[in-house]
């Protein structure tokens, strides 16, 4: 048996080009259903699994899917502002809990969250180190977000403007690192959490002045006398929130008008749930809720028929790979006629060779299948990533 593996296996490696163009085949015939099969059920039960422990969100009146990705996943948001004040109306209904979300900003590719601290008991997330946010500027960070911007407990992040030619608008703000989460598994894991004051603070919409005095540089300074310095519009909003100059900032406005993306709302129980429901079905604003859980399977159910039709597909491609694999195995015995017939006439036995060609066929679809095998348990480590990446 040692020898016919031998010669089995020579001939595999001196002919390893067509060797490996059969084994990538077999394994992408056998990749390619399990894989979908493996990509779609995991990735869905996660994103389902998120959906599933969030009851209900409130957003503008707009695309039921965007609120929840955005909401949920924290896409980039797209989503027409809410009033701040939805926050108190709710929360005097003693229905449920309610969690603010501010979606609008980014530490370069990282989300920043604005939220309260209710949202990390919501998640059950736990620190790895430091604690909740509780003064404006400072934040929290997730584990891979901390691992992507190389930061530690006690450093500082600056947020990135909304946009490009953002300049009367958002300016970057430093805030100061004062926790990190455990891994979760899910995106808070790329996260940068802060308080909604905080990112009203990006917005523009707060601020702090400095403090001038006779030292203040003539260039920042309309005029002085020897009770009073006047400044000029050249004083820029401070980027650092720090103790030393955290009490001079102050909003512009009402904060009870200030924007929020979407509020997620935990109701005490179904009968909570069901009359926040009902509140809404009858609102004249431009608010609305939804429940994550339907739309998130309505989008998932539509993501699975795509993928029925590409599985199909990918079948019926298989089937004829296959024969085309038998046709290949049939024809290469035909062109080996004379190399079978010298070994028979050196005195190699018929049942011997034979074996030998088996095995090069075993061995071939064996490989084929182990490489098969080896992408699909990767897949299955890495399938809830790539399922969210390609829906987000």
């Amino acid at each position: 048996m040692s020898q016919q593996f031998y010669l089995a296996w020579a001939y595999l490696k001196y002919h390893w080009l067509k060797t490996l163009v059969l084994i990538v085949a077999i394994s992408l015939v056998l990749f390619i259903p399990l894989g979908l099969n493996t990509l779609s059920k995991k990735g869905s039960k996660n994103m389902m699994a998120r959906a599933e422990n969030t009851p209900l969100l409130v957003g503008a009146k707009g695309s039921d899917t965007e609120l929840n990705l955005s909401a949920l996943y924290f896409k980039k948001s797209h989503l027409d502002p809410i009033p701040h004040h939805i926050v108190s109306e709710l929360v005097n209904t003693k229905l449920g809990a309610v969690i603010p979300l501010h979606l609008k900003y980014q530490v370069k590719n990282q989300p920043i969250v604005g939220t309260s601290s209710e949202y990390f008991k919501f998640r059950k997330t736990s620190f790895q180190s430091g604690r909740p946010m509780a003064m404006l500027g400072e934040c929290v960070l997730g584990s891979e977000a901390a691992k992507i911007l190389q930061i530690n407990l006690g450093e500082s992040v600056i947020s990135s403007p909304a946009s490009t030619f953002d300049i009367a608008g958002s300016y970057p703000l430093k805030m100061t690192v004062v926790g990190i989460l455990n891994p979760t598994g899910t995106p808070d894991d790329n996260a940068v959490f802060t308080d909604i004051k905080t990112t009203w603070v990006i917005s523009g919409l707060a601020h702090g002045h400095e403090n001038l005095n006779e030292k203040t540089a003539d260039s920042l300074v309309l005029s002085k006398s020897k009770t009073e310095v006047v400044a000029s519009p050249a004083i820029l909003s401070y980027t650092e929130i720090t103790p030393e100059n955290i009490d001079s900032f102050h909003f512009h406005g009402n904060p009870e008008e200030f924007p929020l993306q979407a509020l997620i709302i935990n109701p005490t129980d179904k009968k909570g749930s069901l009359m926040l429901r009902g509140r809404f079905e009858n609102r004249t604003d431009n608010l609305h809720i939804v429940v994550p859980k339907i739309t998130m399977k309505a989008l998932l159910d539509t993501v699975l028929s795509v993928k029925d039709l590409i599985m199909l597909a990918a079948i019926s491609i298989g089937i004829a790979t296959l024969i085309i694999l038998t046709l290949v195995f049939s024809l290469s015995l035909q062109l080996r006629k004379g190399e079978i017939n010298t070994m028979n006439r050196i005195g190699g036995a018929s049942n011997a060779i034979q074996l030998v060609l088996s095995l090069e066929i075993i061995i071939t679809i064996g490989i084929g299948i182990l490489l098969a095998a080896l992408l699909v348990l990767t897949l299955n480590l890495y399938g809830p990533y790539l399922i969210e990446k390609f829906i987000l």
